[in-house]
């Protein structure tokens, strides 16, 4: 049986809970996570969406999924898409679904006029960057991530 992907809808929250907890799982971070299925309704399917999901789905059964959010670069003055999130559930691996997702979602960027899709990938996760590498992504391994969060992300916004 072949993938089925399709957007998220509200009824797929838990779904997406259980798929962003088993990528924790997979990258060591659980102890990150803090979503709950209240905070992913307001933030997925509130009166303004941060994100957009698409599932992947295998006999009734979500696999998969990819979350991602439309962002802009000022060098190309127009709009790209950020891949946040790209998971597959490791029983699933290796079948072609995550490949799935990500062109689905390079789909969607394209019929958005988008010029560019962006995400990032830990260091350590090896079988990511040659899959990555394969479908011809340029890992840059000039630019770092910053990031702001908590504490510090209320510090800033008080200065």
């Amino acid at each position: 049986m072949s993938l089925q992907i399709r957007t998220a809808v509200i009824e797929d929250v838990p779904e997406i809970l259980r798929l962003i907890r088993g990528l924790a799982e997979y990258e060591k971070l659980e102890h990150e996570v803090v979503a709950t299925e209240e905070r992913l309704r307001r933030s997925l399917f509130g009166e303004r969406p941060a994100a957009e999901a698409v599932l992947g789905w295998l006999e009734g059964r979500a696999v998969g999924f990819a979350v991602f959010f439309h962002n802009y670069s000022t060098f190309r003055a127009c709009p790209g898409l950020y891949l946040e999130d790209l998971f597959v559930e490791p029983a699933h691996r290796g079948s072609g679904h995550g490949k799935a997702l990500l062109l689905h979602v390079a789909r969607l960027a394209a019929e958005r006029g988008c010029e560019r899709m962006e995400w990032s990938v830990l260091d350590w996760n090896t079988p990511a960057i040659d899959f990555y590498k394969s479908l011809g992504a340029n890992v840059m391994d000039d630019w770092r991530i910053c990031r702001l969060t908590g504490a510090a992300l209320e510090k800033a916004a008080k200065a």
